[in-house]
């Protein structure tokens, strides 16, 4: 106690000399500034309290005067007095500390499907998905240098992001009535040889761009102060400089904005006046708080304001999703959402930007709202998405596509969905037309993945019933038996009836299993590992990134827009993280 006593005086007496130092210390003359540098001077920083206890009012930041700061070896000396000063003494009042970007990204929690004994629950149903967003948003992240969280990952939008060889029907007319084609391959799963693959695609026909309908379409763009960031409004409106470059005069764009308030900022106009649309996105600046909902009902009324019976009327809302007055409440939002595509005005969402991202709104909102859901992280994803799938994007070409698929207890012990966790429907919803489902459009492929588990072949995961469970004593014999029966039910975009279309699918030999499988399966399982990978891996048995690259460089096959390159440059990416999540 003594010698701290004595410390005392003289600690006091250097932290005096630093501070005359520093007193004495020549002064910088005053550098001249223009107004416009002086309006770009902060003039506020966020006061501690803030960061401890919520907002409040921000406080003004003192200005600080060079005329205080030592030099040389001096200065040195001060700085090493200032910093064990600190050590002994509170921060004085109005002290502020630099701010540090907070990452609020919201993103939905869900837990992958889990395996299924056959014998228990036979019957496995879903809605299709042809959303690419989760793609498009680990790909930024991977490129930032850091893993996306476990449930920015929705494997299925990973498998999706990709076309696939499925045959592509001549006309919407086909023998059964389906404006799609439906192609069922199984092989050996690649991450487990005592399990199958099974790979359900289904390819959307490709109209002739002559019989394409006119589009009526409404840009809500929101140009709150959350989206004053290169990778969010400048890229917003380059991106939609490319779509309008794409229409013509029988198409029509209309183009409303909201931010702490909403307005129109482009009545309806012919598409080919790619001039006065391209000026009035050059006018957005960003600035103000986030009203999204009162921008969604505006932007509805414009779309019923210019609505075009038999043609494509949709709203497409660009945005971060960082909605924060107005109407916040999420199932408020998809209620809207639901009860505008009753109109036949679909919603489509484009997301941009990170830091504050809300992928949980965006892809629910579209799902709502009968769209799709993309995330636009750089110029050449916008063109993919605007120019490449034009018709895709906007044009559906069957709405509430469901599939069910029930496995035969004599072939199949066990499976799992890979994917499309937030899309899992009821048994009974399969055949109940007043459930929304997702819709398909013009070109899209759609691709679904299950592995399962052969009776007697050794790949089980869960143990059988004591009683009541007879396909245990099941064995597979390599002879063609059905291993399942698919259905799936669809409606055309002007109908409120589900049409059924129904196939079995044959068991294939153990040897065929094992000596065949095409590029389009390979190429999906390795983009369907990788989803898994980034997820925790737990069924993977062990296969990392480097199996999964050599099986998608060996499935590449045509790659015209280099999607599956760019696929391989990412794996690389991937391999130095770590994932243990699970």
């Amino acid at each position: 106690m003594n010698n701290a006593r004595a410390k005392t005086p003289a600690f006091l007496a250097a932290f005096a000399v630093t501070l005359l130092l520093g007193a004495c210390s020549p002064a910088e003359p005053e550098r001249e500034t223009t107004p416009a540098q002086q309006e770009k001077r902060p003039q506020t920083t966020q006061p501690i309290a803030e960061l401890r206890n919520g907002p409040i009012a921000a406080q003004p930041a003192r200005a600080e005067s060079d005329a205080v700061a030592p030099r040389g070896i001096m200065a040195e000396q001060a700085a090493g007095l200032r910093s064990r000063a600190a050590d002994h003494f509170a921060p004085a009042p109005g002290l502020r500390l630099p701010d540090r970007p907070v990452d609020r990204e919201n993103y939905a929690h869900f837990d992958d499907n889990p395996v299924k004994r056959v014998a228990e629950q036979p019957v496995s149903t879903f809605s299709i998905d042809v959303d690419t967003g989760s793609y498009s948003n680990i790909r930024r992240m991977l490129r930032e240098g850091r893993l996306p969280p476990g449930d920015a990952v929705r494997v299925e939008e990973l498998i999706n992001y990709f076309s696939y060889d499925y045959p592509v029907p001549a006309s919407p007319d086909q023998p059964d009535g389906a404006p799609f084609s439906v192609s069922v391959e199984q092989a050996v799963t690649p991450w487990n040889a005592n399990t199958r693959l099974l790979q359900i695609g289904i390819q959307g026909y490709r109209p002739d761009p002559a019989t394409i309908p006119a589009s009526n379409l409404v840009f809500l763009l929101d140009i709150s102060g959350s989206m004053n960031s290169e990778d969010k409004l400048p890229l917003l409106k380059n991106s939609l400089k490319m779509l309008t470059r794409e229409l013509d005069a029988d198409d029509r764009i209309a183009i409303v904005v909201y931010a702490g308030a909403t307005g129109v900022v482009l009545e309806s106009t012919p598409g080919d006046r790619h001039a006065k649309i391209t000026s009035a996105l050059d006018r957005l600046t960003a600035g103000g708080a986030t009203n999204g909902a009162a921008g969604i009902e505006l932007a509805y009324a414009q779309a019923e304001q210019g609505f075009i019976e038999g043609g494509v009327n949709r709203v497409i809302l660009a945005t971060d999703g960082d909605f924060n007055v107005g109407t916040v409440d999420f199932e408020a939002l998809k209620d809207l959402a639901e009860r505008k595509r009753e109109t036949g005005i679909a919603i489509t969402t484009l997301g941009f930007g990170g830091g504050n991202y809300n992928d949980h709104l965006m892809e629910q909102l579209a799902d709502a709202g009968n769209g799709n859901y993309a995330y636009i992280d750089t110029l050449s994803e916008a063109r993919k998405v605007l120019v490449d799938e034009l018709n895709a994007t906007l044009m559906t070409i069957a709405k509430d596509v469901k599939i069910q698929l029930e496995f035969n207890p004599t072939v199949v012990a066990e499976y799992r969905l890979i994917g499309y966790e937030n899309r899992v429907l009821e048994r009974e919803d399969f055949n109940n037309d007043a459930v929304d489902a997702g819709d398909i459009g013009a070109g899209h492929t759609v691709t679904a993945l299950y592995e399962v588990a052969l009776a007697g072949a050794g790949g089980e995961r869960v143990d059988p019933l004591r009683y009541g469970d007879q396909s245990s004593s099941t064995t597979l014999t390599g002879e063609s038996r059905e291993l399942g029966f698919l259905k799936l039910r669809y409606k055309a975009p002007d109908s409120e009836t589900s049409a059924l279309i129904e196939q079995p699918i044959e068991s294939t030999g153990k040897r065929r299993a094992e000596e065949s499988i095409s590029d389009n399966l390979a190429f999906a399982a390795s983009v369907a590992a990788f989803g898994q990978h980034l997820r925790g891996g737990k069924y993977l048995e062990g296969f990392g990134i480097g199996d999964i690259h050599a099986l998608a460089a060996g499935a590449k096959a045509a790659d015209p827009f280099g999607y599956r390159g760019e696929f391989l440059q990412l794996l690389r990416l991937a391999e130095g993280f770590q994932v243990a999540r699970k």
